[in-house]
């Protein structure tokens, strides 16, 4: 069924194409100069994703990395220092972008589960000293990627908003998976929303778009947000031909968002114990496969030989992502290969 030449691409949820539905809304937008804020369909789109979320307003960005640090710039102060999830997003994949431009160094909290709790930040709140560094923001992320697209719950996000609070810190909320949170807990977007003064959602995961995501919150900040956009160089033109894409995806492709867990669950069902390799038990669409040596290149390229593409963690962990272009009746044969390089690689 797969080929090398002709693979089901597991890697990510962002390897997903437009579909041709997605392309004559971008080819039919209506559009004008986003920069001067007179793009009709960019500013149609950015009331949409601000209601959705309960927010004053929303602002599009190319990417959720660039929305991540603006909302970092806005809401933290230069020489301080921001509690993040040591295995965060922010952490590891955007190229130290809080320290390299926003003037702030990461204070990793390292979670005792899966994911940060109240509990783990309180953990690591510094005594004050002349020496210590001051803190001015925390950081969240829902679902965790690096902890295998696992929910933080309501009740603990509140939890944390209310910690956040005691220390007088506001808080930002990455949530470029927030729409599979939602899906996968029944909790309403805008509660999880409402947990932090920020929230930045991904258009180009889970619901398919090829670019975007917005940066969510009061009126003030997101007005600030836009100068940051713009020293970022993230300014665009004609944005209506890409919000487009993004509106069409979320009115379309939300719903269907259960479809890719329940591939995951099956995914993982396949493989978990196959040449002692352990599976993270997904909640949502992302399956960690932890392996019990490091041979995850090796499995890696096997898997691709086989036409089955899959992402290395690191050297004992790989991962594998359901998404629109990988329906279940194609990851059902593809669990199957998977399955069988595992217990090769591993025999």
């Amino acid at each position: 069924m797969f080929t090398a030449s002709s693979p089901l691409d597991l890697r990510s949820d962002t390897v997903t194409r437009p579909t041709a539905a997605m392309r004559r809304a971008m080819a039919d937008a209506e559009v004008g100069d986003d920069v001067l804020q007179d793009d009709p369909t960019t500013n149609r789109f950015e009331t949409i994703v601000a209601e959705r979320l309960g927010k004053d307003k929303a602002l599009f960005f190319p990417s959720g990395t660039m929305a991540n640090q603006a909302a970092i710039w806005v809401l933290s102060t230069p020489g301080t220092e921001i509690y993040v999830d040591a295995e965060s997003h922010v952490v590891h994949s955007e190229v130290a972008g809080a320290a390299a431009l926003c003037g702030v160094q990461v204070r990793p909290v390292r979670a005792r589960g899966l994911v940060m709790t109240a509990a783990d930040l309180v953990a690591h709140v510094r005594t004050p000293t002349a020496d210590a560094p001051e803190a001015s923001l925390v950081c969240m992320e829902n679902t965790h990627n690096g902890a295998g697209g696992v929910v933080t719950p309501l009740d603990g996000l509140h939890a944390i908003r209310e910690t956040a609070q005691q220390l007088g810190l506001p808080m930002h909320l990455d949530g470029a998976r927030l729409w599979n949170a939602a899906a996968a807990s029944g909790t309403p977007l805008e509660a999880f929303a409402a947990c932090a003064d920020t929230v930045m959602v991904s258009f180009s995961k889970g619901l398919g778009a090829p670019v975007g995501a917005c940066l969510a919150g009061p009126a003030d900040v997101i007005t600030r947000a836009r100068r940051v956009r713009k020293r970022f160089g993230g300014g665009m033109r004609q944005s209506g031909v890409l919000t487009a894409a993004a509106h069409h995806a979320l009115t379309h492709h939300l719903d269907r968002l259960p479809e890719d867990h329940a591939a995951a669950r099956l995914l993982a069902e396949r493989v978990d114990g196959v040449g002692g390799a352990q599976v993270v038990a997904p909640q949502t669409n992302i399956v960690m496969i932890d392996l019990p040596e490091p041979s995850a290149a090796a499995v890696v390229a096997r898997a691709a030989e086989r036409g089955v593409r899959i992402g290395q963690w690191h050297p004992s962990r790989v991962r594998a992502v359901t998404h629109l272009d990988a329906p279940i009746e194609a990851v059902r044969p593809a669990a199957d290969i998977l399955a069988e390089v595992l217990a090769e690689v591993l025999a």
